[in-house]
C-alpha cells in the first residue's frame, strides 16, 4: 500500500498538526480511510462541507460546467457567473447589494479591508480579542490572538483590538480615524462564542453615528450554519459589509465580500484571476439550492438543538459549558482537549479544537440523528 503519509511529510510543508488518518472517499457525514474504516466527521472540511461530502447536486452541476467552461476571466462577461452574483443578493441582509467574488475567506477579508479604506479614506480598524479572520497579512494584523501573529511581525499597522461583547470597550476607541470595525458574530476559533443581541444593537447604532463600516465576517457562520441562511438574520442585523466562503462551494474553494449601494469602488484598485470562475459559481450555485430546497437551515436548527440536549443529558463532569448556535457547537472543557480528540479519533469520530480547552464540532448539516447519537455516546464515555 502506497504510504500517502510518507509522501506528504516528504514533499508537503507542514505548515499544521495531522491526524494519523488518510482519508481517500466522503458520503454525507461520513469520510473512509484507506482500509474502509468509516469516521463520522464533525468537522467538515472547518465549516465547508455542510451539503456532506459528495453531494450528488454539486457533483453533477461541477461535472456539467467542467464540461462546459472551467475559467473565465473577470475582463468578460460569464452566464454562471452573473446567476451567482444574483442569487447571493437573494439570499443576504437587504442591505447587500453587490458583491466581489473570490476564492477563500482570507480573501475575503482582504477586499473587505481594502474597500473599507478606499470608501471612508480613513486607515484605522477596531476587531474583538480572541477572533480570527484568516491567515494574510491583513487578515492576520485583524486577529487578535498571539499564536497567529508574532512571528509575522512587523504586520499592517491601525488595528485595535477590544473585549467581545463589551459596547463601552469599543465606544472609547472607535474615532475619526476608524475605517470600519469588523468582527465574528460566533468566534469560531476563539472558543465558540456567540455575540449577545444588545451589544450587536449597540454596535450598528455606534457604526452608524459615527459613520464607521461595519464589516461581519460570517465566513464560518453563513449558508445555514447556525440555523438561519446567515447569523444576521438571528439579530435582523443589516451589515455594511459581510465577508463569506466555506461553504459557499459546498466544497469547492469560493468566497465574497459583499457590499452596501453606498460603498463604491473604482476599476483596477483591486482584482483577482480565478474569483468568480465558472466552475466555483456553479458549485455555489447548487450549493444554494440544495441549502434553499431542503431547508438545511431549519436542519442546523432542529439537530443542534437535540445535539446540545443529548449532550446536556450526558453528565459530562469534565465539561465546564456547551455553547452552541444551530450545528456550531463548542464544548468546554476543565482541561486542554488535544488527548480528547485524540482519543475521538481512536473512537472512530474527527474534531475539532477552538482554542486550548474546547471541542469544536461543525458537522455536515445533513449529519443523521443516529450518528449525533454515537458521538455523543463516545463523548459520554471519555468525558464522564
Amino acid at each position: 500500500m502506497t504510504d500517502y503519509q510518507a509522501i506528504e511529510h516528504e514533499y508537503g510543508v507542514a505548515l499544521q498538526a495531522k491526524r494519523d488518518l488518510v482519508a481517500v472517499r466522503g458520503s454525507g457525514a461520513s469520510l473512509f480511510d484507506e482500509s474502509g474504516q468509516e469516521y463520522i466527521d464533525c468537522v467538515g472540511g472547518i465549516g465547508v462541507a455542510s451539503l456532506g461530502h459528495s453531494h450528488p447536486k454539486l457533483v453533477e452541476a461541477i461535472k456539467q460546467q467542467a464540461e462546459t467552461l472551467i475559467t473565465c476571466p473577470n475582463i468578460l462577461y460569464n452566464d454562471v457567473r452573473s446567476k451567482l452574483l444574483k442569487k447571493l443578493i437573494e439570499v443576504t441582509p437587504a442591505s447587500l447589494t453587490r458583491a466581489y467574488l473570490c476564492n477563500s475567506g482570507a480573501e475575503s477579508v482582504e477586499a473587505a479591508l481594502k474597500f473599507s479604506r478606499l470608501h471612508s479614506g480613513r486607515s484605522n480598524f477596531v476587531t474583538a480579542m480572541r477572533g480570527f479572520h484568516g491567515r494574510t497579512m491583513g487578515a492576520v494584523s485583524a486577529t487578535h490572538t498571539p499564536k497567529y501573529r508574532e512571528a509575522f511581525q512587523p504586520l499592517i499597522p491601525g488595528f485595535e483590538y477590544v473585549p467581545f461583547n463589551k459596547i463601552e470597550k469599543l465606544e472609547a476607541v472607535v474615532n475619526d480615524n476608524t475605517a470600519a470595525v469588523m468582527f465574528e458574530l460566533v468566534q469560531g476559533e476563539g472558543g465558540v462564542n456567540p455575540v449577545q443581541a444588545d451589544y450587536l444593537a449597540a454596535v450598528r447604532e455606534l457604526c452608524s453615528e459615527r459613520g464607521v463600516l461595519l464589516i461581519v465576517d460570517e465566513i464560518q457562520t453563513g449558508f445555514c450554519r447556525t440555523g438561519k441562511f446567515f447569523a444576521c438574520e438571528h439579530y435582523d442585523l443589516q451589515p455594511d459589509i459581510m465577508c463569506v466562503a466555506k461553504a459557499m462551494g459546498g466544497g469547492v474553494p469560493i468566497g465574497a465580500t459583499l457590499l452596501s449601494s453606498e460603498i463604491q469602488i473604482e476599476p483596477g484598485l483591486h482584482g483577482t484571476t480565478f474569483g468568480g470562475n465558472p466552475l466555483a459559481c456553479a458549485a455555489a450555485l447548487a450549493a444554494i439550492e440544495v441549502y434553499q430546497s431542503q431547508d438545511l437551515a431549519g436542519r442546523a436548527a432542529e439537530l443542534g438543538e437535540y445535539f446540545e440536549s443529548q449532550l446536556n443529558a450526558a453528565d459530562l463532569t469534565q465539561v465546564r459549558a456547551v455553547r452552541r448556535l444551530g450545528l456550531m457547537i463548542g464544548i468546554e472543557l476543565k482541561q486542554k482537549v488535544q488527548d480528547k480528540l485524540a482519543e475521538l479519533l481512536r473512537h472512530h469520530i474527527i474534531a475539532l479544537p477552538a482554542g486550548p480547552n474546547v471541542i469544536r464540532l461543525l458537522p455536515p448539516l445533513v449529519i443523521k440523528k443516529e450518528q449525533i447519537d454515537v458521538v455523543v455516546a463516545t463523548l459520554r464515555k471519555i468525558l464522564a
